[in-house]
């Protein structure tokens, strides 16, 4: 009789684990905020160049509206997420310090790990 009740106890644990891993990898849980927020998106009129970062502590749809929001709070730049990826691009319409950038993202939990690629437009 121990035996089924604690087979039953672990087999319960194990679905709502399942169930919270589930819901966090679909920005769903609360881990990150989790929720249906989008970013306001932020057009700018005139793109001068673009720099893609790779970007480390990203887990989740609601990680990704983040990075984006913080970024697009940045006078003169506009982000993009591949969460896939965990690449951020960055569309500039004016010259912004790449520091300024990290230490954004730093204080949100992040870490900008390094430029993948870099273009002028």
């Amino acid at each position: 009789m121990t035996n089924i009740i604690i087979v039953i106890v672990i087999a319960l644990v194990l679905v709502l684990a399942g169930r919270h891993t589930v819901r966090h990898f679909k920005g769903r849980s609360g881990c990150c905020g989790g929720g249906d927020y989008k970013p306001r998106k932020k057009k700018l009129k005139h793109v001068h160049y673009r720099k893609t970062f790779r970007v480390e502590g990203m887990h989740c749809e609601h990680c990704k509206n983040r990075v984006e929001e913080i970024i697009n709070d940045i006078p003169g730049t506009a982000g993009q997420v591949n969460l896939k990826k965990g690449e951020l691009t960055v569309l500039y319409a004016e010259e912004v310090d790449d520091g300024l950038l990290a230490e954004r993202l730093r204080r949100a939990g992040y870490t900008l790990a390094g430029i993948v690629g870099s273009d002028d437009t």
